[in-house]
């Protein structure tokens, strides 16, 4: 067996309000919602990026507190735009939505790279990152170091 035959399917992610991450994930960075459902006290939602009906992302209402970066797990979910002028975009709708930045707008990955992106937190805290392989020359690095979406 060999990992290279291994694709993500889709991330599960646990949420403390299934309506706030919902409305931030349809709304705001565009997923579709493929179908939800609530049993017993157990809601969820599966999302997909409107090319199919397979998920991309599922949320699952079953965390009592939001994101600690500090504990084992996820680190960051990453996507990845098709160009800088959608990278752009995305930027322009966070901003006028309220989210909060971990660095100021479009940065590098490191130091003089061609790609780069955005680092920002959801509603329960969890590290995202939209970004592009090139595109972003000349854009700065706020770590000289180490990567960008390694310390946010």
């Amino acid at each position: 067996m060999s990992a290279a035959t291994l694709r993500t399917g889709h991330v599960g992610l646990n949420v403390t309000d299934l309506d706030r991450s919902l409305a931030f994930y349809r709304d705001v960075l565009g997923f579709v919602v493929l179908s939800q459902g609530s049993e017993d006290d157990r809601r969820y939602a599966f999302l997909g990026d409107g090319a199919g009906d397979a998920p991309v992302l599922t949320l699952w209402q079953q965390a009592a507190q939001p994101f600690e970066g500090g504990n084992a797990g996820l680190h960051h979910l990453a996507f990845n735009a098709d160009s800088v002028e959608r990278l752009q975009a995305y930027q322009s709708t966070l901003r006028a939505h309220g989210v909060t930045f971990a660095h100021d707008g479009v940065v590098a990955h490191s130091e003089g790279a061609d790609s780069g992106g955005l680092f920002f937190h959801d509603p329960d805290g969890t590290r995202l990152e939209i970004s592009v392989s090139q595109g972003v020359k000349g854009a700065p690095a706020p770590h000289e170091s180490a990567p960008t979406c390694g310390f946010f």
